[in-house]
């Protein structure tokens, strides 16, 4: 099954879901206050999409300014931005949803993983320049090729970087 075909299916889900949760909501406190309290988070997702917007954007063009990368901040304002659009969709779950995404430990981590998956999906120079130098471990496995015995040169790609040895004095 395609893409779309999975999402035809998620969106039907989460309607049912969304409908069911409500049903079970109104009926334990009233149809009222159910209704009152989804119009309620879906006014404050309003107000938190211009304001994370506007944080999101403030922070992009100061890194920019500054001369740093802006990953970071575009991941954290995506995030911010995302959590609040789920309040704006009717429904308890996506509201839910909406709220521990604007949880800060959980936007952390949401940030973090947006940034892995952007990583990823583009090119190392871009992922460079957009989220700046990356720290890579590695452990070496042999000896470098000047230290084995009828090693000459050795034909290769150079890349722009800086490896960096943590245990300089174990061989």
């Amino acid at each position: 099954m395609r893409g779309l075909g999975w999402a035809t299916i998620g969106a039907f889900a989460l309607v049912v879901v969304e409908i069911t949760v409500f049903v079970l909501v109104a009926h334990a406190i009233g149809w009222a206050w159910a209704v009152l309290i989804g119009l309620a988070t879906m006014l404050i997702g309003a107000m938190l999409v211009k304001r994370e917007g506007v944080r999101a954007w403030s922070g992009f063009r100061d890194a920019l300014a500054e001369g740093r990368p802006a990953g970071g901040e575009v991941s954290d304002g995506l995030t911010g931005l995302i959590g609040a659009l789920l309040l704006i969709v009717p429904g308890f779950v996506t509201a839910a949803a909406g709220l521990l995404l604007l949880a800060p430990p959980v936007r952390a981590y949401t940030g973090r993983r947006v940034r892995r998956v952007a990583e990823r999906r583009i090119s190392p120079a871009a992922a460079g320049d957009l989220f700046g130098p990356r720290i890579v471990h590695a452990e070496r496995t042999t000896p470098p090729p000047a230290a084995r015995p009828g090693a000459g040169t050795v034909d290769g790609e150079i890349v722009e970087g800086e490896i960096v040895d943590p245990h300089p004095h174990q061989r």
